[in-house]
């Protein structure tokens, strides 16, 4: 193993997830600090947890060992880049994993951009044993509301349709990792990681 191709990579699949060092550090029961020094070259993950590693990022232990990824590899990150065509006349909601040409009701569409949720914007997540439950107090009226949440993990993505007068109430399974992106239709696309801090240990 070279530390610091290893600890280049771990990097890069570090950032490409969304995940800050202390959010990794807690999904591997280690510190930050240790990342830190992987990152850098100047140490490596303990081989009891490089399986664990590979798995929060969608990858193999192989790849972390050799410290880079082959073109095969690197298209497994592509869903989450998923890029969203919302026509507002109808509320079709159509989705691709690179640019395209989307046409809706007679009218050519454009990815919507997402913004990342702060503060009131932030959808609510909740560990409630084993599930993830998501919710809102979003307002949910008929020329203001949340017309989708969708869950997105390096593999798919997970649409939940929203209407209004309904309450946004979503379980999703407890995942490691993930993306939320959802669509208010007054003020556009938002997103938000989710990450599960802590892992329990297999005994």
């Amino acid at each position: 193993m070279d530390q610091t191709k290893t600890g280049a990579l771990i990097r890069q699949l570090r950032i490409n997830s969304g995940l800050t060092q202390k959010q990794l550090a807690g999904c591997l029961n280690v510190s930050d600090k240790a990342v830190s020094k992987w990152e850098c070259g100047k140490g490596c993950p303990d081989i009891s947890i490089l399986s664990e590693l590979a798995e929060v990022f969608g990858t193999d232990v192989q790849t972390l060992l050799s410290g880079r990824i082959d073109k095969n590899e690197s298209e497994k990150g592509n869903m989450k880049k998923t890029k969203f065509y919302i026509c507002k006349d109808c509320g079709n909601i159509i989705t691709a994993t690179s640019e395209a040409i989307v046409n809706c009701c007679g009218n050519r569409l454009t990815a919507a951009e997402p913004k990342k949720a702060e503060g009131a914007d932030m959808l609510r997540v909740e560990d409630i044993g084993g599930e993830w439950f998501i919710s809102s107090d979003h307002e949910m009226k008929k020329d203001h509301y949340i017309s989708f949440v969708a869950y997105i993990s390096d593999s798919s993505v997970t649409v939940f349709k929203q209407y209004p007068e309904w309450d946004i109430q979503i379980t999703l399974p407890l995942y490691r990792s993930g993306k939320l992106v959802w669509y208010c239709t007054e003020h556009g696309l938002f997103w938000q990681n989710i990450t599960r801090p802590n892992i329990d240990k297999k005994n």
